[in-house]
């Protein structure tokens, strides 16, 4: 009970395609509706037709933009343990979030360590998550309990603000996919390695580009590469890309 009192607010992923969901629901009840009303005579099968395809549709929508709002308000919370079991903290590591957010995975990573630090880096963008704003992290990790050992920096991915060689791990949910393109998408991956110490460990949750992941750790020298998943808890179904730095 007291790891339910002491969880953050961590907002809704995808907050457009959320309320994008729910407006086609919305249209689509709407014509239903209109359907219902008999058409005459020969044309009455087409308003049945209409009737029984708007229905199905909005059910699908509605329960897509639910489903999202459950992982975004109590799915992820087991969600975010998955990359971390994977990169088996000890406590006395320096971890970096990248594409931190609101702190789902940054302040998990901290209620790990012992004597270790967790640093979050993000360049705080609303469209990917709702309320996406460094304050709303600070202010989740004082929930959390976890503030004494956070570290918050803005910082963009590809080229983030940190010596070579500085953490033990590295760790990011949710955030790469948001990169546009593969050369930029390559960049963050080759400034994780950049970042990362030499055995350092890493972990990507993400639901597309995971193979692309895996191929461009290898090239930035990674070893020991898996691809873990999908897992189907959250939606749309995630993989885990893991390894570690020659």
């Amino acid at each position: 009970m007291e790891q339910l009192q002491r969880r953050g607010d961590y907002g809704i992923d995808a907050p457009g395609v959320v309320r994008n969901l729910l407006l086609m629901g919305a249209g689509f009840l709407f014509l239903a509706i209109l359907a219902f009303m008999d058409l005459p005579g020969r044309l009455h099968w087409l308003g049945t037709l209409v009737e029984v395809v708007c229905t199905v549709s909005f059910l699908v929508v509605i329960i897509e933009a639910l489903y999202m709002i459950w992982s975004s308000k109590a799915g992820k919370f087991h969600e975010r343990e998955r990359p971390l079991d994977l990169v088996a903290l000890r406590g006395d590591e320096k971890v970096l979030d990248v594409g931190r957010g609101r702190g789902l995975v940054l302040n998990a990573a901290a209620g790990r360590l012992t004597t270790g630090q967790a640093v979050g880096v993000d360049i705080w963008n609303k469209q990917d998550q709702s309320g996406n704003d460094p304050e709303t992290t600070r202010r989740n990790s004082v929930i959390e309990g976890v503030a004494e050992r956070v570290e918050i920096v803005n910082g963009d991915a590809r080229s983030m603000p940190f010596a070579d060689s500085e953490f033990d791990v590295v760790v990011s949910s949710l955030a790469i996919h948001n990169i546009p393109t593969r050369k930029e998408r390559d960049q963050a991956i080759g400034e994780i390695m950049r970042v990362l110490k030499d055995g350092g460990r890493f972990a990507l949750l993400d639901f597309r580009h995971v193979q692309e992941y895996a191929e461009a750790f290898e090239r930035h020298g990674a070893v020991q590469v898996n691809v873990i998943g999908p897992h189907w808890l959250m939606f749309p179904p995630v993989k885990i890309v893991t390894g570690r730095k020659a």
